[in-house]
């Protein structure tokens, strides 16, 4: 009884401190962040060796932002899969206004060409991001997402801890709403159309 009542003041604790979900009122899927999240203009790689900054090179109306890396073996697939399948459902018009940016978390063994082969299973036109760990850690930390570097790994790379968050990045280069990793392709497509209408 009393891990319920725990887990019940902890789960409104941080719906009150995120702004909530806006789907009782038939709008979003997501949870509407007020205030919103700050975004970082601090550049990071992108698969083509340019920088990438997640407000000065944003320019459509809405990019959804996910911090992951391809050797994960369960949670990062799932999310990249939906957010694959969500552009699907997506009309042409729609899928013009929105992007889909990937951040890695474990850059020493997501290289550029690594990436990119990464993300074609999923969406060719997906944005892979890379870069020095720190600078990731530090631009993902204002999104509200924490990542821990763990041990090293025989293949160079690192045991990686990271927050599963999807980050919708407005016009105004503002993290405004975010989904979990169970978010569906179908919920992701109806709430970026919702988004864009609005």
């Amino acid at each position: 009884m009393r891990s319920a009542a725990a887990l019940l003041i902890a789960s409104l604790l941080a719906l009150s401190a995120c702004g909530g979900s806006a789907q009782g009122d038939g709008e979003l899927h997501g949870h509407v962040l007020d205030p919103p999240f700050h975004v970082s203009a601090t550049p990071l790689t992108d698969t083509d060796g340019q920088p990438y900054s997640l407000t000065k090179d944003t320019d459509r109306p809405l990019t959804l932002v996910f911090f992951g890396y391809s050797h994960c073996p369960d949670i990062c697939q799932t999310v990249m899969s939906n957010l694959g399948s969500a552009m699907t459902r997506l009309d042409e018009k729609d899928r013009d206004r929105v992007d889909v940016v990937f951040v890695t978390t474990d850059p020493a063994r997501d290289t550029a060409s690594a990436l990119k082969q990464y993300l074609a299973h999923f969406d060719p036109q997906f944005i892979g991001l890379t870069g020095d760990l720190r600078t990731i850690i530090d631009i993902a930390k204002p999104m509200g997402v924490g990542i821990t570097q763990g041990e090293k790994l025989p293949t160079g790379g690192y045991d990686v801890t990271h927050g599963t968050t999807i980050t919708g990045v407005d016009a105004d280069d503002e993290g405004s709403v975010y989904w979990n990793e169970t978010t569906s392709s179908a919920d992701f497509a109806a709430d970026i159309h919702t988004l864009l209408d609005d």
